[in-house]
């Protein structure tokens, strides 16, 4: 750590320890370092105040990047560690740097039971549909079909939706992005800091040696209009060249409507307080709806009044098991 720096003053370069970067060239995770850095600066905390915790995989190298705390831990375990750091200095700002396969593998557990627990920490899960540190098998995210070293034939296995089950199992804020989406990750980041509770982002990013264009279909700049859906709370979700097409939910599924062809009062407005639009929102791309445009963007945040309630009785219940000498104040 270097030498206390003035929070009014903070920039990416504040939160950066300037090491060599070992990524792979191209590979999405050295954008996804800069735009965290610089995120954190956007924060108003400093890097004193920061823990960033990883397990196994390319992107848990992350914490060897930043001028702040860090532990690079073991595989599939940065959230129990990454509690247990939450429990012990409630002030501090934690993060966890995750990929598909550490936090949804043998991390799988861990996973479910933080967000159950609604434990204030912030979690950026990059997701490229493989494991690239040990060269290229198929990981719970890989789609039906795809192949790799360990799946010649194709992938046989349903793939997990890591948004889907963050919801089902108590996340408070959940959201997707991807790593060159420079116009809005950073604030996705800085919101996920603010979130009082479990807060997820997941990050669609690309594997140029083992999985490379894997995302392509999506996030290429001539496929955006039609495949991404730009969420914005309170506004109608619109998309297509012109802006053309809605959603709708009918016999409890959702479809694509033109949206000239519904009255405007019938369109689909964004709303991040609701969890069951939140449901359908993050299934579309997946599964049965694999030929849907992705929903980018704040998926679902719970009510803040609710979240700091919470914040407050974890900090209250805290504060007495001190008091009553069952655990010990660091």
């Amino acid at each position: 750590m270097t030498s206390p720096v003035d929070m009014t003053s903070l920039t990416a370069r504040d939160f950066s320890n300037q090491n060599e970067v070992k990524w792979c060239p191209g590979c999405g995770d050295h954008a996804i370092l800069k735009h965290f850095q610089s995120a954190l600066a956007k924060s108003g905390i400093t890097p004193e105040e920061t823990v960033v915790v990883s397990g196994i995989g390319c992107a848990s190298r992350l914490p060897y990047y930043m001028n702040t705390y860090g532990f690079h831990t073991i595989h599939g375990r940065a959230m129990p560690i990454a509690t247990g750091i939450k429990l012990a200095k409630p002030a501090a700002n934690v993060w966890v740097i995750t990929g598909d396969g550490d936090a949804l593998s043998i991390g799988g557990n861990h996973y479910l039971h933080l967000f159950r627990r609604d434990i204030d920490l912030s979690i950026l899960l990059f997701n490229n549909h493989i494991y690239g540190l040990t060269k290229g098998q198929y990981s719970p995210t890989s789609e039906l079909g795809q192949f790799s070293k360990s799946s010649p034939s194709g992938n046989e296995e349903v793939a997990l939706n890591a948004l889907n089950l963050a919801l089902n199992t108590g996340a408070g804020f959940v959201c997707r992005t991807f790593d060159r989406d420079a116009a809005f990750i950073q604030s996705y980041m800085v919101e996920a800091q603010a979130h009082r509770g479990a807060a997820l982002i997941e990050i669609l990013q690309n594997c140029p040696i083992f999985n490379d264009g894997v995302f392509d279909a999506v996030i290429e700049k001539k496929n955006q209009a039609e495949k991404i859906i730009r969420l914005q709370h309170g506004e109608p979700i619109l998309f297509g060249e012109n802006k053309e097409w809605t959603l709708i939910v009918e016999d409890f599924e959702v479809k694509k409507a033109l949206a000239s062809s519904i009255p405007e009062s019938q369109w689909w407005i964004h709303d991040e307080l609701s969890k069951s639009k939140a449901h359908f929102l993050s299934q579309l791309g997946h599964g049965a709806y694999f030929d849907m445009p992705v929903a980018m963007g704040v998926i679902y945040r719970k009510s803040q009044n609710k979240a700091e309630k919470k914040y407050s009785d974890y900090n209250s219940t805290l504060e007495r098991l001190i008091n009553q000498g069952k655990i010990k104040e660091m």
